[in-house]
């Protein structure tokens, strides 16, 4: 079975996050990096070669596999920022919940386990914090530590 390629890393956070260009995005990454500080109460840890995470959880498939991932975090990318929420993946009420906070957001799309974001001047960052809190909530009961 194939390792998970995503893993946390020795890279600086804050040496990244420096160097993530334009500066209109590296400022978006400064906020967010502050809000999930704020709500997660964790120090941020590189996670591979661009995800900043926040926490970590042990999960393991009915096929076998397993691994380590963050509990949250998010991926300043070249076009929009991709923000890693699990809680609403993991858990049927809080999937509930993120469907009612994504109407209230703003501007973003959705992938498998992502959600999207251009620039935060597109959307409602207190309805970001209450999704980031309500997702570690929800991680938390999942996956105690």
């Amino acid at each position: 079975m194939a390792d998970n390629k995503t893993k946390p890393t020795q890279v600086s956070v804050e040496a990244f996050i420096d160097a993530v260009e334009p500066a209109s995005k590296r400022e978006d990454v400064r906020v967010l990096d502050a809000l999930f500080r704020k709500v997660t109460g964790e120090e941020p840890q590189m996670w591979g070669p661009s995800i900043i995470g926040y926490g970590s959880y042990h999960y393991k498939y009915a096929s076998g596999r397993e691994g380590d991932m963050c509990r949250a975090g998010f991926s300043p990318r070249k076009a929009k920022h991709s923000l890693y929420l699990m809680g609403g993946y993991c858990d049927d009420i809080q999937a509930k919940r993120r469907e009612d906070a994504l109407k209230r957001l703003g501007k973003h799309s959705t992938g498998a386990s992502c959600l999207y974001v251009n620039k935060l001047a597109d959307i409602d960052l207190n309805v970001l914090e209450e999704m980031i809190a309500t997702d570690w909530e929800t991680m938390n009961r999942i996956y105690p530590e």
